[in-house]
C-alpha cells in the first residue's frame, strides 16, 4: 500500500503527525547530512500538517496557477487522497495522486515540471506540481485570464480527460467550482490543519451544455443518460445479481466515458461521490458490459454453480461509484444513496439480499480487478440495503431447507419419513445446504410453510443444486392456506442449479400456505429440496 493513501480528513497513519505548528528545518551541517536515505514512507509519516498546504501554494506560485483552483481539482478528483488508481475500463489509463492523473498527461506534466513520471505517481508534491504545470500550459493555450479564477474553467475542463460537453460541464459547475464556492477543511485526528479552501463566491466562465435530461424509468431519482454499450440478455435468464464497481476516477469522467461508443463498456448505473446524483445507462432488463469475466462460483461461496462458465453480465445489474478502490474511506451520502438504489434493484428483480448476490467486481474478477476495494463498508451497506428494503436478507419470505435460517413466523419447514438426507454434496446451495432423497412410489414431502397475514398474489420460485443423478421430474405441489390444490409443477432439477426457478404466480389465501416437494416420480433419481421464495 502506498504510504500516503489516507484520506486527508483523518490523516490516519499516513501524516502520523505530532506537531502543532510549523517546523523550522534543520540546516545540514555536513555534505553528507543533505543525503535523504529514509524511505518515501518514512519521509510522508514525518509530514507536517502544514507542508501539503504549502505545497498547493508553492506549485500554484511557481507555475502562475491559483491555489484555491488546485486544491478545488484535487478534491473533485480525490478527496484530497493520494491515489494509487487501476484500470477499470480497457483505454482508460489508470489515474495517479492527489491530482488523478493519468496516461498521456500524466507523461506531459512530469515533463513539464521537470520531475519523473515514477515521482508523479507517488509524491504528492510532484503530482501537484505536474498538474500546475499542465494547467498553466492550458492557460496559455486558451489565452486565460490568470487573476480571473472564474476564467480558468476551460483548463480545468481540459486538464479532467472529459470529452464529453455535458460532462465537461458538470464537472467544472457541479464538481470544481461548486467546491471553491463551498469551501473545504482537511485536518488531522488532532484538529490540525492540514488543507484548507475558503470559500470564494466565483462563477466558472464556462457554458453549460443546456441538455435536458429525462429521469430513469428503472428507479425514479436517477437520470437517464443512455449508452450505447449494451446488448439483450439471453432468452429466460434471470437477473440474480449485483456488481459493485468503482470508476476509478470522478463521477463526471466515468459517466461520460460509459456513455462513449469507442469505449465499448458500459455499467447500469453510476453514483457520484456524494450520493446527490444517480445516473442510469441502461435498463435493469438489458446486459451491460461491466464485468470482463465469466462466472465461478468457487469465487463466490459455491453459489449459483449452475451458471458456471456464463458471462457475469448475463445475469448481473452493474453499479459504477466515483472514487477509487485504493481510497480508505467512503463518502456516507454515497453508501447511503447507493443502498437505496440497490435495494430497489433487489426488490423489482427478486435478488437475494447477502454478500453472495450483492458482490464486489474484483470478487468475480480478481486476476484483473480489486473494486470496490478493501474499504467499502460491506457489513454497513448490506445492513442499510436491508433496512430500506424493510428488513431481511430479501422482501420477499424464504424459506430454508435449513430451519436456523427461517422467522418461523414467517415460514418454517417440515420433513416427512426419515429418507431425506442434509447434504453439502453439491456446491450451488441457498444456505448452509439442502435435504435429498430418493425418488419413490411415496409422497413423504419436505413441506415450505409460509404465512400471508392477507389474501395475496404471490409469485413462487425454488432453488435447487443440479447433477446428473437428479430427478427430471421432480414434482412441487402448491397449495393455499384452505389445503386448495393450486398447481403441481414438475421441474428438471439436473438443470438451472444455484439460482431461483420460478414455478409460477398463484393467488393464495390468508394463513399458512405451503408448497410441498414430494418423492413420488420416476424411480432412479434423487429430488432436492434446498429453498423456496415467495414473491
Amino acid at each position: 500500500m502506498h504510504p500516503f493513501r489516507k484520506p486527508l480528513a483523518t490523516l490516519a497513519a499516513a501524516l502520523a503527525l505530532a506537531a502543532c505548528g510549523p517546523q523550522e528545518p534543520t540546516p545540514p551541517t555536513t555534505p553528507a547530512a543533505t543525503e535523504d536515505s529514509r524511505t518515501p514512507a518514512q519521509r510522508e509519516a514525518e509530514r507536517t500538517p502544514y507542508e501539503l498546504d504549502a505545497a498547493f501554494a508553492k506549485a500554484g506560485a511557481d507555475f502562475g496557477v491559483p491555489a484555491d483552483l488546485l486544491k478545488a481539482i484535487s478534491y473533485t478528483e480525490t478527496r484530497w487522497e493520494m491515489v494509487q488508481g487501476q484500470v477499470e475500463f480497457e483505454g482508460l489509463p489508470a489515474a495517479y495522486g492527489l491530482m488523478g492523473l493519468r496516461g498521456a498527461q500524466l507523461s506531459e506534466g512530469a515533463r513539464l515540471a521537470g520531475v519523473s513520471e515514477e515521482a508523479v505517481r507517488t509524491q504528492p508534491e510532484a503530482n501537484i506540481r505536474a498538474a500546475a504545470a499542465l494547467l498553466s500550459s492550458y492557460a496559455n493555450e486558451l489565452k486565460v485570464e490568470r487573476a480571473d479564477l472564474g476564467a480558468w474553467a476551460p483548463a480545468a475542463a481540459k486538464l479532467s480527460g472529459i470529452d464529453n460537453v455535458e460532462a465537461q460541464a458538470q464537472y467544472v459547475h457541479q464538481g470544481v467550482y461548486d467546491i471553491l464556492r463551498k469551501g473545504a477543511v482537511a485536518q488531522t485526528p488532532a484538529g490540525d490543519l492540514a488543507v484548507a479552501l475558503l470559500p470564494n463566491q466565483v462563477q466558472a466562465k464556462f457554458a453549460s451544455a443546456g441538455v435536458v435530461r429525462s429521469m430513469s424509468a428503472d428507479y425514479a431519482p436517477a437520470i437517464w443518460r443512455p449508452s450505447p454499450n449494451y446488448n439483450s440478455r439471453p432468452a429466460g435468464t434471470d437477473i440474480s445479481m449485483v456488481v459493485i464497481h468503482t470508476c476509478e476516477g470522478s463521477y463526471s469522467s466515468c459517466w461520460s466515458w460509459l456513455v462513449n461508443s469507442a469505449s465499448g463498456v458500459s455499467a447500469h448505473y453510476v453514483v457520484n461521490e456524494s450520493g446527490s446524483e444517480i445516473s442510469q445507462l441502461v435498463t435493469e432488463a438489458n446486459r451491460g458490459w461491466h464485468v470482463g469475466a465469466s462466472y465461478d462460483c468457487s469465487l463466490n461461496g459455491s453459489v449459483m454453480c449452475g451458471l458456471n462458465g456464463t458471462s457475469v453480465n448475463n445475469f448481473a445489474v452493474g453499479i459504477e461509484h466515483g472514487g477509487f478502490a485504493s481510497q480508505t474511506s467512503f463518502p456516507a451520502g454515497q453508501i447511503d444513496a447507493s443502498a437505496k438504489l440497490t435495494c430497489d434493484i433487489t426488490q423489482s428483480q427478486g435478488i437475494v439480499r447477502d454478500s453472495y448476490h450483492i458482490v464486489a467486481h474484483g470478487r468475480l474478477q480478481p486476476a484483473t480487478r480489486t473494486d470496490p476495494g478493501p474499504n467499502w463498508p460491506w457489513s454497513t451497506y448490506i445492513s442499510k440495503i436491508q433496512g430500506y428494503c424493510g428488513g431481511g436478507s430479501t422482501g420477499s419470505i424464504i424459506i430454508d431447507s435449513n430451519q436456523a435460517n427461517n422467522d418461523t413466523s414467517k415460514g418454517y419447514i417440515e420433513v416427512t419419513g426419515t429418507s431425506w438426507v442434509s447434504s453439502t454434496n453439491v456446491g450451488g446451495y441457498y444456505g448452509s445446504g439442502y435435504y435429498a432423497s430418493p425418488t419413490a412410489a411415496v409422497s413423504e414431502p419436505v413441506t415450505f410453510y409460509f404465512y400471508l397475514p392477507a389474501a395475496a398474489t404471490k409469485t413462487i420460485d425454488a432453488w435447487w443444486t443440479s447433477a446428473t443423478d437428479r430427478s427430471t421430474t421432480a414434482p412441487f405441489i402448491v397449495y393455499n392456506a384452505s389445503g386448495t390444490k393450486l398447481a403441481t409443477v414438475n421441474v428438471n432439477q439436473q438443470i438451472n442449479g444455484g439460482r431461483w426457478n420460478t414455478l409460477g404466480t398463484y393467488s393464495f389465501t390468508a394463513g399458512w400456505n405451503k408448497v410441498q416437494l414430494s418423492r413420488w416420480t420416476t424411480a432412479g433419481y434423487q429430488v432436492i429440496a434446498d429453498a423456496v421464495q415467495v414473491r
